[in-house]
């Protein structure tokens, strides 16, 4: 069965987990090869010569050309017979236009094809984005998972939340720690991100190496992380035995200068809550360990205690706990605490920063929650921006909420968030540090990808790729990109089955959410008489006081019954097709719209 064709399952059960195995650090080197700029050549143009090297390539199976949904495949070998290893397995979420997709997944249809080929799967970090499909996608290759500590204890949690049947076998890397897989050598790199244990992957064969940055930034004072790991960086640009590829975060290559620290906003988080006369409610991603960790610390000097309230924020500090990522701090208390806290001495964190209907803060908003509310002159923080495509549902949550007399404050008020990818002079210092021959930027939409490359042209970078998904980009030796090479695609989660876009009956959704849908249903007999009915099913179509388009329905089909002959009601075919145009026709008069028309002749 193929991936596409599989459904998630259901149960709880614990990943398996074992030390990464280490390598033998000492690699076959060549001299750096003299590079051109690519060309796109026809797969059946390469000269045969270059079928039988070993070449390294990098294949863009998602996140290249969108934000979100990243999975990117590193082959090596000759053309005909290379290995595979993969690099993160994300989701995106699916829109307004997608009704009823909850995710959205790069199809490894192009994986399944070389399965017995792939070898691995390395997960940078515990993003949705960059590790989200994992537990849909990855049993079926039964392959090994390479993640940190947190990363694996965030898959497990997932599962056991999701009732997912399907296991992965993980492996557990350390970074500064190599280890082998097939022909590659693999080095987790610590950067500094917005969720502990981030990393880049330093990725090393015969004829050339890769480093994929994943998500970071260079934040020299990270909250509970390490900051990013700046003299292994400075290490890797020292090398020069065998050449270099940056595959690089592009997500910010429009932001000039520096991102901010983590610890700006930790220390204006503290002076928002030590001023506060109320109560104060925060709401960030709950992903970001680092910012709960600040606001804590801010409580406890502000002599306040933490409620949480939010499942994903419990079972996400509850691994952080287990990791040991939270000692020294305060207990923080469940939300049956919150009503036998003084008003003064209280700060909630909470879900929903995205505007999720059933978060905990748009449940507060609404006056909904069982056990909190917030009122008038109580102080509301969103440390965090809306994801595009999440604005209006922020920005619902934030009207309610001032309509209570809540203060609301976001970061246009103040340095209250700060993403964790790279502005233009990051990207410009890692340039300098790892000096790379080929850049390939990801991670981003058009118009980041074309700023990065644009950026890395400026900077001397001798060879700038500016890929998409399903381009192969052969790095080493001569780079060159071949656009278009790999067919790929998207799966949907909908409900408990994945499938195709093809296969997930949105196209009909659509339908019937713009035109409604008529039913029209009745039974003839062989002389053309009216056995039963007509009965009619009317869902989405307007009423109004002067007509009824139930009405203008079931008058339209009685017409078109007492127009035709005995004769002509007999024949089934004929009649449904009057019957359907008539109401169409009809219905679009009055509303100006076709509706959805469903016509079932049953012949007794």
């Amino acid at each position: 069965m193929t991936i596409a064709a599989s459904l998630s399952r259901r149960a709880t059960y614990i990943l398996g987990q074992r030390p990464a195995p280490e390598a033998d650090h000492h690699l076959r080197r060549r001299p750096a090869t003299e590079v051109r700029p690519g060309v796109a050549l026809e797969r059946n143009d390469r000269p045969m010569a270059q079928n039988q090297r070993d070449e390294l390539v990098f294949v863009p199976l998602g996140g290249v050309g969108e934000i979100g949904m990243n999975m990117g495949a590193y082959g090596f070998g000759p053309e005909r017979s290379r290995k595979w290893i993969v690099v993160d397995c994300g989701v995106t979420f699916g829109g307004p236009d997608l009704p009823g997709i909850e995710l959205i997944m790069a199809n490894p249809e192009f994986l399944e094809e070389r399965a017995d080929d792939v070898l691995a799967l390395i997960l940078t970090h515990s993003h949705e984005d960059h590790y989200g499909a994992v537990l849909d996608l990855w049993p079926g290759f039964e392959k090994p998972v390479y993640c940190t500590p947190f990363t694996a204890a965030m898959l497990a949690a997932k599962r056991a939340g999701d009732g997912i049947v399907e296991n992965v076998d993980v492996t557990i890397m350390q970074p500064g720690k190599p280890f082998q897989v097939g022909p590659f050598t693999l080095e987790a790199i610590n950067v500094a991100h917005s969720i502990p244990e981030a990393n880049a992957l330093l990725i090393s064969t015969p004829v050339g190496r890769v480093l994929h940055t994943g998500d970071w930034k260079l934040d020299p004072t990270p909250v509970l992380s390490a900051p990013t790991d700046v003299a292994r960086l400075q290490q890797i640009g020292e090398d020069t035995a065998t050449p270099l590829a940056l595959i690089c975060d592009s997500t910010n290559a429009l932001k000039d200068g520096e991102s901010p620290s983590e610890a700006e906003v930790a220390a204006n988080l503290a002076a928002m809550i030590a001023e506060s006369p109320n109560r104060v409610a925060v709401t960030t991603f709950a992903s970001n360990v680092g910012r709960v960790v600040s606001i804590v610390r801010a409580a406890e000097k502000a002599g306040r205690q933490v409620v949480m309230s939010g499942r994903s924020l419990h079972r996400i500090m509850g691994i952080a706990k287990e990791l040991g990522m939270l000692e020294g701090l305060p207990p923080l208390l469940d939300q049956d605490a919150y009503r036998t806290i003084a008003r003064n001495k209280i700060v909630l964190i909470c879900t929903g920063s995205q505007g999720e209907a059933r978060a905990a803060i748009a449940r507060i908003a609404r006056g909904e929650h069982p056990v909190i509310d917030l009122n008038a002159g109580d102080r509301m923080i969103f440390s965090s921006w809306a994801i595009p495509g999440n604005e209006r549902e922020v920005i619902d949550i934030q009207n309610m909420l001032i309509d209570k007399g809540v203060e609301v404050i976001t970061q246009n008020d103040g340095l209250v968030h700060v993403t964790g990818h790279p502005r233009r002079e990051e990207l410009r210092r890692l340039y300098a540090l790892v000096k790379p021959e080929v850049l390939v930027p990801v991670h981003g939409e058009a118009v980041h990808l074309e700023a990065h490359a644009k950026l890395g042209r400026d900077a001397g970078i001798p060879n700038v790729c500016e890929a998409r998904n399903g381009d192969m980009v052969r790095l080493f030796p001569e780079p060159m990109a071949f656009p278009g090479e790999v067919r790929t695609g998207e799966l949907y989660l909908d409900g408990l089955v994945l499938c195709t876009p093809e296969e997930s009956g949105v196209k009909g959704r659509r339908r019937l959410s713009f035109g409604g849908h008529v039913v029209v249903s009745l039974c003839v007999n062989g002389g053309g008489q009216i056995v039963s009915g007509p009965d009619l099913v009317i869902e989405g179509l307007p009423e109004t006081e002067d007509e009824s388009l139930t009405e203008l329905v079931e008058d339209t089909v009685a017409g078109v019954l007492k127009s035709m002959p005995p004769k002509r009601r007999s024949d089934t075919e004929v009649l449904n097709s009057a019957l359907f145009k008539a109401v169409r026709n009809e219905v679009n008069a009055y509303w100006g719209r076709k509706p959805n028309v469903s016509v079932f002749v049953h012949r007794v």
